[in-house]
C-alpha cells in the first residue's frame, strides 16, 4: 500500500517539503491536520472511538472525523475528503472553520483546522478507521473527559478545552 505524503510546514504554516507520513510522525515534523465536529439537532456530538490498529492514539474516542492534509491539499478540501472516508458522509450544509490549533506535542505536531458541521447522518464507519461511532450529549462527553482522559486523544483533549473557553458547545436538551 501507498504510504501518504505530506507536507512538511515551517512554523508559519508555509509549505517548506513533504515527507512520507512514517517519516513525518517519527521526526516530529510540522505537518496538517483536520478535525471535523458533527452535531446533531439535540446539539449531541457524533464521536468516533478510533480503531486498534491506527498508529497514533489506538482505541481512543475522537472528533467526528479526523485525519491528515494531503500533499498539495487545503484543509477545507481534506475536511471533505476525510468525512466521506471515515464516515462515508456528504454533508449537506457548509463546514464551519471554528479555530486553527498550533502544533505541538499534543496535536503531534500538526496545525489543525476544526471544522464545525450539523448533521443526522445516516453514517457508514470505516472499520479500518473507526471501532465504533456514538452520539454524546456534551454534559456527559466532558464528565467522560474529566474522569478518563487517557481515554480521548490528546489533540480532542486540547479541542474541548478550545470549544469550552471560546463557548462553542451546544447545549444538549
Amino acid at each position: 500500500m501507498q504510504e501518504d505524503i505530506f507536507d512538511i510546514v515551517d512554523e508559519s504554516d508555509r509549505v517548506v517539503g513533504q515527507a512520507p507520513r512514517s517519516e513525518a510522525h517519527a521526526k516530529k515534523l510540522r505537518h496538517r491536520a483536520i478535525h471535523v465536529l458533527i452535531f446533531n439537532n439535540e446539539g449531541e456530538v457524533f464521536m468516533q472511538k478510533r480503531s486498534k490498529t491506527k498508529d497514533t492514539w489506538p482505541g481512543a474516542w475522537d472528533s467526528s472525523c479526523s485525519g491528515h492534509v494531503d500533499s498539495g491539499e487545503d484543509y477545507l478540501t481534506a475536511a471533505h475528503r476525510e468525512l466521506d472516508e471515515e464516515l462515508g458522509y456528504k454533508a449537506d450544509r457548509e463546514l464551519e472553520m471554528l479555530f486553527k490549533l498550533l502544533p505541538c506535542e499534543e496535536t503531534g505536531e500538526e496545525f489543525i483546522h476544526v471544522y464545525r458541521v450539523y448533521g443526522n447522518g445516516p453514517f457508514r464507519l470505516n472499520h479500518d478507521e473507526i471501532e465504533i461511532g456514538e452520539w454524546m450529549n456534551i454534559p456527559n462527553l466532558l464528565e467522560r473527559i474529566e474522569f478518563t482522559p487517557q481515554r480521548f486523544s490528546s489533540a480532542f483533549r486540547l479541542i474541548m478545552v478550545r470549544l469550552q473557553a471560546l463557548q462553542l458547545l451546544p447545549v444538549s436538551s
